[in-house]
């Protein structure tokens, strides 16, 4: 086993706990007077842990059996509007069990792995739940998707089994990419299309895309917004969240410079997930 490890201020904790949601194996302790905090994530490889110091610095050494802290549960399956059960289970007895228990939901398998997206968090749970009234209102139209910042890959591969023609997702972190593919396959969505892309320096297709989903950080949201504009389609629907709620209004107000408004917004605890669209598409609804 190999351990990743590196202090930080106290007042990251949320974008820390953010990145690494999900991680069964991430481990947060506060220095003595607060102000500070040891993060830990124990690998299985070393070039998991390379991969994460490559991304946030800190160091990597190499842990004895003694020295392994035993992970914590994986997160409790999540239910999404009466259409999906989103589980970190894998066993195949295990998961024949949730679906006998859960006859009209449909499975959708993330593991706890490396990469931020596994729908126990307030951010990811909100986007599924938009993403599910989006795809009504579309019923019986085609729609593509595009999945900007991917993380596991749980949102695009939900879009994809509820209906949408085309879904692409990207991350500017290989192995989140990396893990986003493993799911696709794992839930039987193999035609998403995955790439390893930073969204500030993306050049969207010109057509656009009817649905765009960004579960970003509220300061890269606030800077890739002339990005994000232009990969939204007429009449699209845009889903946007990983907002600290402290920070909403500037992440809107920076939307609303590029002509793009949101007519729901929800907060859970520290938490603002958004849907909404062009001005003009708004206005006629």
């Amino acid at each position: 086993m190999y351990l990743w490890s590196k202090l930080s201020g106290a007042q990251w904790i949320d974008a820390w706990e953010e990145r690494f949601s999900g991680n069964a194996n991430f481990v947060m302790e506060y220095i003595k007077g607060g102000k500070s905090v040891r993060l830990q994530v124990y690998c299985a490889t070393k070039k998991d842990a390379d991969a994460i110091f490559g991304q946030f610095g800190g160091s990597v050494r190499k842990v004895k059996d003694a020295d392994w802290k035993k992970p914590v549960d994986a997160p409790r399956p999540l239910k999404v509007r009466d259409v999906f059960l989103v589980t970190a289970e894998t066993e195949a007895k295990k998961l024949a069990a949730l679906q006998k228990e859960h006859p009209k939901r449909e499975l959708i398998i993330i593991p706890p792995e490396m990469a931020f997206g596994t729908g126990d968090h307030a951010t990811t749970s909100t986007c599924m739940r938009f993403l599910v009234d989006v795809s009504r209102e579309r019923k019986g139209r085609k729609w593509t998707v595009a999945d900007l910042g991917t993380g596991t890959g749980l949102l695009a591969i939900a879009a994809a089994k509820l209906g949408a023609d085309e879904v692409w997702g990207c991350d500017f972190d290989p192995l989140a990419v990396g893990v986003a593919k493993r799911n696709a396959e794992r839930n039987g969505t193999p035609t998403i299309v995955m790439k390893d892309q930073d969204v500030l320096k993306w050049k969207p297709r010109k057509k656009g895309y009817d649905v765009v989903l960004a579960n970003l950080f509220s300061t890269v949201l606030i800077e890739a917004w002339p990005v994000i504009a232009k990969s939204l389609g007429k009449g699209g629907d845009l889903v946007v969240s990983g907002i600290l709620a402290s920070q909403a209004w500037a992440v809107f107000e920076g939307a609303a410079k590029e002509g793009i408004g949101f007519s729901k917004v929800v907060k859970k605890g520290k938490w603002v997930t958004a849907r909404g669209g062009w001005f003009e598409d708004l206005a006629q609804e």
